[in-house]
């Protein structure tokens, strides 16, 4: 961890509504004047989109049918831990970019499931700000978690997490709900393994929990809204947190618990600029 040079990951899984707070973060950055460096999450796989289908296929035939995006085999684990590492030491480290789409890619002069090559970047920026799915992974002597100084967690309920994603993938991936569905069965074990431990290493959780059925996530029709849900706000210590200040700012929140604030889900993007801002502040000033 660093004083000098911060870094701040936001970490959760694939559909689990992270692009709300990284809007949240971009927001802040722009008020305060900041620098960011921003990495992301999808830059270190290992694979591009076709040698991941190829090597996908022959875990297969080999009887593997649970090698996915969320493990380590799939990832480059070393290189993430070696990028918070270096830009807390030195205030610079090496970025590239994952090209999602056509529009991502031309560009580059490059196809969409790219990796663009590897550059320095850093240099006179304020801190690093990373969004992906292992921004506190851990596994065997790589530990990524111990090198980021504000570790977010954005963890809806699971339900919430699987309608969001086979919403997500019909609506922008063009895939079919049954094969979303093969997605999240492939990708279980190393949810559990590699994806939840994280949110125990966290200094805050935001987890978005619906008011409305959805025990069947499969056969959901649409996204539950904001404002038919409840945010939870778990924070590690009250280091993070002035709990008076945020319940006279935010009307109808309460303490479920004495680390854990309940507040609306239409005020998630307003608590998060709350709580999120201090913290930069800080980090910062320090």
């Amino acid at each position: 961890m660093s004083k000098k040079h911060p870094v701040i990951a936001i970490t959760g899984s694939s559909g689990a509504g992270t692009s709300t707070v990284k809007n949240a973060f971009n927001h802040i950055f722009r008020n305060i004047g900041a620098e960011p460096v921003i990495i992301e999450g999808d830059s270190f796989h290992r694979y591009d989109r076709d040698e991941m289908k190829r090597v996908m296929e022959k875990k297969e035939r080999i009887g593997n049918k649970y090698f996915s995006h969320f493990g380590p085999e799939a990832n480059l684990f070393n290189e993430l831990e070696k990028t918070f590492k270096d830009y807390g030491e030195k205030g610079h480290c090496r970025r590239r970019y994952y090209l999602h789409s056509d529009e991502e890619a031309n560009p580059f002069g490059q196809k969409a499931g790219e990796f663009t090559p590897w550059e320095n970047v850093g240099k006179g920026s304020d801190l690093l700000f990373y969004e992906g799915l292992h921004g506190g992974v851990v596994d065997g002597d790589i530990d990524v978690a111990k090198y980021v100084d504000l570790l977010i967690g954005v963890v809806p309920v699971v339900n919430l997490e699987w309608i969001q994603k086979i919403h997500r993938d019909k609506e922008h991936r063009g895939y079919s709900a049954e094969a979303t569905v093969d997605t999240i069965h492939r990708r279980m074990w190393e949810y559990i393994n590699y994806i939840t431990p994280q949110f125990s290493r966290t200094h805050i959780n935001f987890q978005r929990v619906p008011t409305v059925d959805t025990s069947n996530p499969f056969i959901a029709r649409d996204i539950p809204t904001l404002d038919e849900s409840f945010v939870v706000v778990r924070f590690r210590d009250h280091d993070y947190c002035d709990f008076v200040y945020l319940q006279d700012m935010v009307h109808d929140s309460f303490l479920s618990r004495p680390n854990t604030l309940v507040v609306p889900g239409g005020k998630m993007g307003f608590v998060m600029e709350l709580i999120l801002r201090e913290q930069i502040e800080k980090m910062l000033n320090r």
